[in-house]
C-alpha cells in the first residue's frame, strides 16, 4: 500500500467529484492520504472531509497565511483541537516562502517557531513548507527543533547538500511529482543519494501533477507516477519503494 502523506483533498477543486477522486485513489493502492490545513479554516475544512471520507487530517498556518495568524497561535489551535471530532495526524504546513512573500519574512519566522514550540510540547510530528529561504529555515530549526521531534520537508526541491543538510535534523524528505520533470536533475540526484531511508510519498494534489500528468488538476491516484520515477532513480522494485515508504510515513506519523 501507498502513503499519500500531503495532498489537499478538501480543496475547492475537489467539490465536484471527491468520491470519485479518493476511490482512483483507493484503486491505485493508496491506503492512507493525509489531507493538510494552511489556515485554521481550511484547516476546520480539512478535519471534516477527512471526518467525511475516513482521511486524516493535519492542523497549521502555511507562511503565505502569517500574516493573518492569530496573535496566540497555541491557544487558537487548542481551541479549534478541542471541537474538532478527531486530533490531527500533525502541525503544519508551517514554515518558510520568500519567493511569493505573501507575508513578511518576519512574520512567517515567527509563525514558523510558534507552530514548532506548539508541535514540541503537544508531541506533534511536523509537515514543513519551505521555498527560497534555506538559510533562515535552518537557523530556525537550529534554535528550535528538538532531536526528539519529527518532521517531513514537504515538496522537497533542493539539491544533495540541502538534503543532507535537513537529514541532520532528522526530517524526512517528501518527494512529490516534480522529480518526475526533465528539469529536476538536482532533485532527482539528491533522491538518489538520500536512499530509501529518509523518502516519503506526495501529491500536493491538486498542485504539481506529475508527467505524464502534468498540466492537469492533481489527485492522489497520480502518486504511482512519482513511484515509479523514485524506484528508477533508486533501482529498486515499486513494490520495494511503496512498501519503505510507507514504514517511513508510518514512523513520522505515529502517534506519540
Amino acid at each position: 500500500m501507498i502513503f499519500e502523506t500531503h495532498a489537499h483533498v478538501h480543496d475547492a477543486a475537489f467539490d465536484a467529484d471527491r468520491e470519485n477522486v479518493l476511490q482512483r485513489a483507493r484503486d491505485a493502492g493508496i491506503g492512507r492520504i493525509v489531507t493538510v490545513g494552511c489556515d485554521l479554516r481550511d484547516s476546520r475544512r480539512a478535519c471534516e472531509v477527512a471526518q467525511q471520507y475516513g482521511l486524516e487530517w493535519s492542523i497549521g498556518i502555511h507562511p503565505h497565511e502569517a500574516k493573518d495568524a492569530p496573535l496566540d497561535v497555541p491557544a487558537a489551535f487548542d481551541r479549534a483541537i478541542a471541537a474538532a471530532p478527531s486530533p490531527p495526524l500533525a502541525v503544519g504546513e508551517a514554515g518558510l516562502d520568500y519567493y511569493y512573500r505573501h507575508s513578511v519574512p518576519e512574520a512567517q519566522q515567527t509563525v514558523m517557531r510558534a507552530q514548532i514550540r506548539y508541535a514540541r510540547a503537544r508531541k506533534f510530528p511536523v509537515i514543513f513548507h519551505h521555498r527560497d529561504a534555506f538559510e533562515d529555515f535552518v537557523r530556525i530549526l537550529t534554535e528550535e527543533w528538538d532531536g526528539e521531534m519529527r518532521g517531513v520537508v514537504h515538496c522537497f526541491t533542493g539539491n544533495a547538500a540541502e538534503a543532507t543538510e535537513l537529514a541532520a535534523f532528522g526530517l524526512w524528505l517528501g518527494i512529490g511529482g516534480i522529480v518526475t520533470f526533465k528539469n529536476a536533475r538536482a532533485l532527482q540526484e539528491a533522491v538518489g543519494g538520500a536512499g530509501l531511508g529518509r523518502i516519503v510519498l506526495e501529491t500536493d494534489c491538486p498542485y504539481l501533477a506529475p508527467v505524464p500528468q502534468r498540466g492537469r488538476r492533481n489527485e492522489p491516484a497520480y502518486i504511482v507516477h512519482t513511484l515509479e520515477t523514485v524506484a528508477r532513480l533508486l533501482g529498486a522494485p515499486p513494490a520495494d519503494v511503496a512498501r519503505a515508504t510507507h514504514e517511513n510515513a508510518e514512523q513520522l506519523f505515529r502517534r506519540s
